[in-house]
């Protein structure tokens, strides 16, 4: 899950964004909106966590230009702002979930993962496909019951397929969802990975469609 978070507190978002990248999370930051409006235009991510006292002007202004443009990035909005009123200017404006500092890192990133898995269109925090489970909120996976250990990146790459199951993911997206930008991988680190996957989970349950991408499926005799 690639998040970007939109926060201008130097030591909160290096506290927060370390917090999160330990839960597995790739997360790239910014202290201003108009940063974060360039970002959101040009560069793919599955969620944004969004202050509302930016220093170049009201979260809520970028976020309600992003949705009038149709940008529909699942959007958290983390802010010091209590009252009634400022929560409804921040959902009138087309946020997704609302926390208010100090705030518990655990619950942001339960949040995020929320939005995310709403986002794909799954309620319950464990994805199944056949025998095929990953927990989303411990970051756990298993085959038949079995416990399956996997690699960070591995676990976020199944991760990302399994989320938009039964859909084929292209080796862009998987690039830009998965991998840090900084560090994208080479031609053949997708490969690499996705046999290391097939490996421990069986070579039919994710599938090659050449040209296309990937897509996880069950296969025949899951339950």
């Amino acid at each position: 899950m690639k998040v970007l978070l939109v926060e201008d507190d130097q030591a909160l978002a290096s506290a927060l964004g370390d917090a999160l990248r330990d839960a597995g999370l790739l997360v790239e930051t910014t202290g201003s909106g108009t940063d974060a409006d360039f970002l959101v235009r040009t560069e793919r991510y599955d969620a944004a966590i969004l202050d509302l006292g930016l220093p170049d002007g009201d979260g809520t202004r970028w976020l309600a230009q992003w949705r009038d443009d149709d940008i529909d990035l699942p959007v958290l909005v983390l802010t010091a702002r209590e009252r009634w009123s400022d929560k409804a200017a921040g959902f009138s404006a087309g946020a997704d979930d609302y926390v208010t500092k100090p705030f518990e890192t655990a619950e942001v990133l339960f949040r995020l993962r929320a939005l995310v898995r709403r986002s794909h269109g799954h309620a319950h925090p464990v994805l199944s496909l056949g025998s095929l489970s990953f927990d989303t909120h411990a970051g756990s996976v298993t085959l038949a019951g079995r416990p399956i250990t996997l690699t960070a990146q591995e676990s976020r790459l199944l991760a990302y397929l399994m989320h938009a199951a039964p859909r084929i993911v292209s080796r862009i997206e998987l690039s830009e969802h998965v991998y840090d930008r900084d560090h994208e991988p080479d031609s053949n680190v997708i490969d690499v990975q996705i046999s290391r996957l097939r490996r421990k989970l069986g070579g039919t349950r994710i599938e090659t469609l050449r040209g296309q991408g990937y897509r996880v499926v069950a296969v025949e005799g899951d339950a």
